[in-house]
C-alpha cells in the first residue's frame, strides 16, 4: 500500500483532526418533534462524528477544530465533545450577546423516523459561531508542522455554511496538504444548506475546488454526482436497488477527473423502509475496487451519521491495517453498528467491529 503515506504515529500530537460544526440534537426519541414533550440530547457533526468515532471506538488521539457562542449551551456542547474523549485544544469561543442576535450554538432537531415515515432533521443554525470562522482563525502551520497531524478531515456540510467556511476550508485542506498530513473529505450534500446560497451550481463550483486538495475522497451516490456534476446512469436519490456497475462507473470518472485521488470510496444503500436498509460499501484505490459484503434488510434505529461512522472505519483501516479491503470491511460494519443506537455519534466497541467484519451474529454476549 505505497500510495498513501502516512505519518508515523510518534511524530504527532494527533492521529485525525477534523474541522467542522458541532451542533446541539434534540431529539424526541419514538415520537415527533412537532408533538414533542421531551428530548434527549445529543452532539453531532458530519465532520466531529467521524473523530469522535476514531477516539472511542478505534482508540486513536483526535482533535475537532469548531466554536461556540459561549454560554451555557456551547459549554454543554464543549461537555460532550470532552465525554467523547475528543481534545478541546482547538475549540473557539465567541463571546455571546445575551440574545443570540451576532453569535449563537447550532440546533438540529432529528426525527428517527419509522416505516413509512422517513427521517426528519431541522436544523436551526443561523448566525453560529461556527459558521463565522474564516481564514486565519487557526494557526494551521503550527498545527499540521509544529505539533503534527497524520490524517485531516472535513466536508461539504461545514464548506456550505458559508462564503467564510468554503474559504478556511481551502486554506486549512492546502496547508494540511504542504505538511504531508492525509486529507480525506465527505461531500456530504445538502440541499437545503446549498438552497441560499447559490443550490447545486455554488455546491458543484466549491466542492470542485476542495477536491483537488484531497487524497481520499468519501461521498454516497448523491454526493458524487450533485457535488461534483458527475452523469451516472442508474444513480439517483430514489434508488431502490444498489446498481454496484453504476457506482464503480461514478467512482472511476471521479478519479479520472481528480487524478489526485488515492481511494474514493462510497456507502452503498437502498431505503426498503426508515428502519430497513440494504447496506454495503465500496471503494477504489490504486486501480482496484474493494467490496464490503452487503448486508440485506439491515435493521436501524437511528440511521443519522451511518455514513460518519462509516468514514471513521474507513479511515481506521486505511491508518492502522495498512489494507484497502479490511477498511472499507470495518467501515461497513462500524457504519451498520452505529445505526442500532440513538444519536449521531457511535456507541460501538473496536472489539464489536471486528466481530461484527469476520460474520458474528447478534446472539446475547453473556
Amino acid at each position: 500500500m505505497g500510495m498513501l503515506n502516512i505519518k508515523p504515529a510518534l511524530s504527532c500530537r494527533y492521529d485525525a483532526m477534523a474541522l467542522g460544526e458541532v451542533m446541539l440534537r434534540l431529539d424526541p426519541g419514538e415520537g415527533r418533534v412537532r408533538c414533542a414533550r421531551e428530548f434527549r440530547v445529543w452532539e453531532g457533526g458530519g465532520e466531529y462524528n467521524v473523530v469522535r468515532g476514531l477516539r472511542r471506538c478505534f482508540g486513536l488521539k483526535t482533535a475537532v477544530c469548531t466554536a461556540f457562542a459561549d454560554n451555557e449551551v456551547g459549554r454543554l456542547l464543549e461537555d460532550f465533545i470532552l465525554q467523547g474523549g475528543v481534545s478541546p485544544e482547538f475549540i473557539r469561543f465567541a463571546p455571546f450577546d445575551g440574545l443570540g442576535r451576532t453569535v449563537r450554538n447550532g440546533l438540529n432537531f432529528t426525527e428517527r423516523g419509522f416505516g413509512v415515515r422517513g427521517a426528519v432533521g431541522v436544523s436551526d443554525r443561523g448566525h453560529t459561531a461556527a459558521s463565522q470562522l474564516r481564514p486565519g482563525d487557526f494557526d494551521w502551520d503550527h498545527i499540521f508542522g509544529t505539533l503534527g497531524v497524520r490524517w485531516f478531515h472535513t466536508g461539504g456540510i461545514f464548506a456550505a455554511l458559508s462564503e467564510t467556511t468554503l474559504r478556511l476550508v481551502i486554506e486549512a485542506v492546502q496547508s494540511a496538504r504542504r505538511h504531508g498530513t492525509i486529507v480525506s473529505y465527505d461531500l456530504n450534500y445538502r440541499p437545503s444548506l446549498w438552497k441560499s446560497i447559490g443550490g447545486q451550481q455554488k455546491a458543484q463550483e466549491v466542492n470542485r475546488e476542495i477536491a483537488r486538495h484531497v487524497d481520499v475522497m468519501i461521498g454516497n451516490e448523491e454526493d458524487f454526482t450533485a457535488c461534483l456534476g458527475l452523469k451516472v446512469v442508474g444513480v439517483d436519490e430514489h434508488i431502490s436497488s444498489i446498481d454496484v456497475t453504476a457506482f464503480k462507473e461514478m467512482i472511476e470518472q471521479a478519479v479520472a477527473m481528480y487524478p489526485n485521488f488515492k481511494v474514493a470510496a462510497t456507502t452503498l444503500r437502498a431505503v426498503r423502509s426508515a428502519n430497513r436498509n440494504d447496506w454495503g460499501a465500496i471503494s477504489w484505490a490504486e486501480g482496484r475496487f474493494y467490496q464490503a459484503p452487503g448486508r440485506k434488510d439491515l435493521e436501524i434505529l437511528d440511521r443519522v451519521g451511518g455514513g460518519d461512522s462509516f468514514a471513521s472505519g474507513l479511515i481506521y483501516g486505511l491508518m492502522e491495517l495498512n489494507d484497502y479491503q479490511k477498511a472499507v470491511e470495518y467501515g461497513a460494519a462500524h457504519g451498520a453498528l452505529a445505526m442500532t443506537t440513538p444519536g449521531d455519534t457511535s456507541m460501538a466497541s473496536l472489539r464489536e467491529v471486528e466481530a461484527l467484519v469476520k460474520g458474528g451474529s447478534a446472539r446475547v454476549q453473556r
